[in-house]
């Protein structure tokens, strides 16, 4: 099953049994066929998906751009259905049943075209776990985690329920990783953490399928002693479909969670170290603007942040739908969690720091980085700000996490052998 969905034989396999059943189902017919009914199929098909676009916008709240792709299937799947309906009479049996074939090989066409376009499942393989709740690889239960000891060559990853007792806040299971130092011997070392948090569209196993950073934590393990920053895949978001911004609003009490219930739960729990400057926060998307704003609000907390493609501040649109939708009107909520002004109205903190990473093809993210880095450093927050070649995917979320990781273990005060200050990455900025 580890069969590529973002490029390869299988997208366009799908693709082309797509346009093929749909051009079957169509057929030749006659000439009042081609001439009048398949026109006006083409018509209602296209005023049909153009209103549900309209929709995804107006009603959906969908922000970020759609890729074309994802509406020339979607089009196709309608195209389909309304062929089926206007040639119901003339069409033979076989045509009638290719119709809602093609349909729903549209359909997966225009769903696989969205996550390519998102990265979110990168193989098969991916997409089948996740759908069923399948486990993860290197995935143990909490019950066994005391009988584990001795030397391993990877981490492992344990789902976790974490009480909600400070926020309240109703949350999927979450998961932690824990690097192959932590099974030594029954005396835990006392591990730095960084809470991971995914895109607005999330579950907490995506860092894991997507950002393959279990991958990377066992890959630094492996060159320094076994030792890692524990790992926790946090669920900022309560569903697939919620978009929370990390924040305390109507959506729920996210940033409560993130800050009150996981780091006691975790200390707790996994014996990892309680002192803020060896916690950090890491996100992709609108991960990387909870980051930041985690970071510059809770010092007391988070001492160091990676934010990877993330916003100048939590939105849900333009700043008054934003004030709406994620404060419930409250403006003056609105100015508590921007970092721009959180950063203005702060004194200078103390052994904060930062990595800004984008890609080069996202522009806006890129200027809003540099824009939040210049305004951390006259608060005193030391930052990197990197450019590297990528779009906004997770597979480029993979490759930033991979390139700070280095850098993240070193602040957090990582023990192991052979942990020295890694080299500014290319492009980077001090």
């Amino acid at each position: 099953m580890n069969v590529s969905l973002l490029a390869g034989w299988f997208p366009w396999a799908v693709q082309v049994a797509a346009g093929a059943a749909l051009l079957a189902s169509i057929g030749w017919r006659d000439r009042r066929w081609r001439l009048r009914r398949v026109p006006v199929a083409v018509g209602a098909a296209a005023l049909l998906t153009g209103l549900a676009g309209l929709l995804a916008v107006t009603v959906g709240g969908v922000t970020d751009p759609l890729p074309p792709e994802l509406w020339l299937w979607a089009g196709a799947a309608v195209l389909a259905l309304a062929v089926l309906v206007a040639g119901r009479r003339s069409a033979r049996w076989w045509r009638r049943a290719l119709a809602p074939v093609a349909a729903l090989l549209a359909l997966l066409a225009a769903g696989n075209a969205l996550n390519a376009a998102t990265g979110y499942f990168p193989t098969l393989d991916d997409a089948i776990g996740e759908l069923t709740g399948a486990p993860l690889p290197q995935q143990v239960t909490l019950d066994q985690l005391g009988s584990l000891t001795g030397r391993t060559g990877t981490g492992r990853i344990v789902q976790v329920d974490i009480p909600d007792s400070a926020s309240g806040f109703e949350h999927r299971p979450e998961l932690v990783y824990l690097p192959p130092a932590w099974f030594r011997s029954k005396a835990r070392p006392k591990l730095p953490v960084v809470e991971m948090i995914g895109g607005e569209y999330a579950a907490p196993d995506n860092w894991v399928r997507a950002g393959d950073a279990v991958r990377t934590a066992d890959a630094y393990a492996a060159r320094h002693g076994g030792y890692a920053p524990v790992l926790v895949f946090t669920d900022a978001t309560g569903g697939f479909k919620v978009d929370t911004e990390c924040v305390d609003g109507p959506n729920g009490m996210a940033e409560d969670h993130l800050v009150r219930d996981i780091p006691p739960y975790i200390e707790k729990t996994f014996g990892t170290a309680t002192d803020p400057r060896k916690w950090g926060v890491a996100g992709w998307s609108m991960g990387g603007t909870c980051a930041v704003d985690l970071a510059v609000e809770h010092p007391q907390v988070f001492t160091h942040f990676e934010d990877i493609s993330g916003d100048l501040g939590p939105n849900a649109g333009d700043k008054q739908q934003t004030i709406d939708k994620l404060y419930g009107g409250n403006a003056a909520a609105w100015s508590a969690h921007d970092p721009l002004t959180v950063l203005g109205r702060h004194g200078k903190y103390r052994g904060t720091s930062g990595w800004f990473e984008s890609g080069d093809e996202e522009v806006r993210q890129t200027a809003q980085g540099r824009q939040l880095a210049a305004a951390a450093r006259k608060d005193g927050i030391a930052c990197t700000v990197d450019v590297q070649p990528g779009r906004h995917v997770w597979q480029f979320a993979a490759t930033a996490f991979a390139d700070a990781l280095p850098w993240l273990a070193q602040q957090l005060g990582t023990p192991g052998p052979h942990v020295t200050k890694s080299p500014p990455a290319p492009g980077a900025a001090a």
